[in-house]
């Protein structure tokens, strides 16, 4: 089947006793001007435009000359964050986040599609950022020596931890509904197990959701 199939399957058969929770994945606009930058690389050639305007005005061009600058300035704009948003696209076509009763599943990947799967065992901390246009990225962290590497995962990671790489579930819509039934299910998952689960904190509300073996609540 295609990757770019939006019903993109599971990679296998699910175990007896687990259950699929939520499935999604990262909405491209969220991409394109959060991991990909297209903001940045449009504001970074606007004020290169200014400049060169700037420098055109002062050695006293025409009017022709200073919109000859402009428009050579304005392609390579169009390019460079045409190319990134179709990469946005792309890896929103080619990802999918799932969240079942025991684990989570990462599938991403536009030439090189991969599978990660992070059981809830190993987990050990966890966080929401939503944002005004109703997205949100959920890292979280994960205990132990096994490490996945920060290239290969990008852009399905926090940023600036290269060092201890945490796995991110980025730009998810409602974001803090999906991190409501994670914690649900990581609960859910330390109580059966009748052992320490991991904790998981909303960044936006400042407030944390203990998970344990006994019954617990979760702040949203």
């Amino acid at each position: 089947m295609s990757i770019f199939n939006p019903n993109l399957p599971l990679p296998g058969p699910l175990p007896a006793g687990e259950a699929v929770l939520w499935r999604g994945r990262p909405q491209w606009r969220g991409l394109a001007l959060r991991a990909f930058r297209v903001r940045q690389v449009a504001i970074y050639f606007g004020l290169l435009a200014i400049w060169r305007v700037g420098l055109d005005v002062s050695a006293g061009d025409g009017a022709v000359a200073i919109a000859t600058t402009v428009l050579l300035l304005l392609a390579p704009c169009c390019v460079a964050c045409g190319v990134l948003t179709l990469l946005a696209w792309l890896s929103s076509r080619t990802t999918r986040y799932t969240i079942t009763s025991r684990r989570i599943v990462m599938q991403f990947g536009v030439a090189l599609p991969m599978t990660l799967n992070i059981p809830f065992r190993i987990l050990s901390a966890g966080s929401l950022r939503s944002y005004a246009d109703g997205t949100g990225d959920i890292p979280v962290a994960v205990s132990g020596n096994d490490r996945v590497a920060y290239l290969m995962l990008w852009p399905h990671v926090r940023p600036w931890r290269a060092a201890k790489t945490e796995p991110m579930l980025r730009a998810v819509e409602d974001a803090k509904h999906v991190s409501e039934i994670l914690a649900r299910a990581v609960v859910a998952a330390a109580n059966a197990a009748g052992s320490l689960a991991p904790v998981v904190a909303d960044q936006t509300a400042a407030t944390e959701i203990q998970v344990g073996a006994q019954p617990a609540t979760a702040a949203a």
